[in-house]
């Protein structure tokens, strides 16, 4: 792995997982089931000085967003394992034309927008189609949960040989352990640092 310090900044992008209303706005699905977080609600004003640096010196955010895909009818597409986890989740929920969808206004609007209907932002998306048009070769990680779909996203990115970045206090889960235990799980993935530390580099514009 490259030092962040070397980095292109104008081949790197800011990559957040899941940071939509439906999973941190209070009339979401969650949090409508009373599925709140403090650590999740704190990362889009954690990670938003990120992506404003960042693009003042020629980078790019994207958002991946979880997506359920509705039928004919508008009912959504489940996986029997995710309607088990979570029997809360209904018609209109990550409907890519609802409101709860959409990226959280913190950090509204992404450069591009990934739906995704797994883990990783890599399977059966555009994501890497984005990647070589735009000529993005590096990734800075954050957003929800980290054992989730940031886990599996940088995986994913490591398996591809992409140099990624790990917001070690830009994502979050639902319990701290399982945080720490990932990213313990995940130091001979990716690299890891705090966003304080990653915007003070940014700004000297790496």
């Amino acid at each position: 792995m490259s030092d962040f310090k070397t980095w292109d900044l104008t081949r790197t992008a800011l990559l957040t997982i899941d940071l939509q209303n439906d999973f941190i706005h209070s009339e979401g699905a969650y949090g409508r089931a009373g599925q709140s977080s403090a650590d999740i609600a704190a990362l889009p004003d954690r990670i938003a000085p990120l992506v404003s640096t960042l693009r003042a010196h020629g980078g790019h955010y994207i958002s991946a967003q979880f997506t359920l895909v509705p039928d004919k009818d508008g009912e959504p597409l489940i996986a029997p394992h995710l309607k088990q986890l979570r029997p809360f989740l209904t018609k209109g929920d990550f409907d890519p034309s609802h409101l709860g969808h959409r990226l959280v206004e913190t950090l509204f609007p992404a450069d591009f927008v990934i739906e995704k209907v797994a883990y990783s932002a890599f399977y059966q998306t555009r994501l890497e189609y984005i990647m070589r048009a735009v000529g993005i070769e590096y990734l800075i990680v954050g957003g929800i949960v980290t054992n989730g779909g940031v886990a599996s996203t940088l995986r994913d990115a490591h398996l591809r040989n992409i140099e990624t970045l790990m917001l070690t206090d830009g994502c979050a889960s639902f319990r701290k352990d399982v945080h720490d235990a990932t990213l313990l799980s995940l130091g001979t993935v990716t690299q890891q640092m705090t966003c304080e530390d990653v915007l003070a580099i940014l700004e000297e514009g790496a």
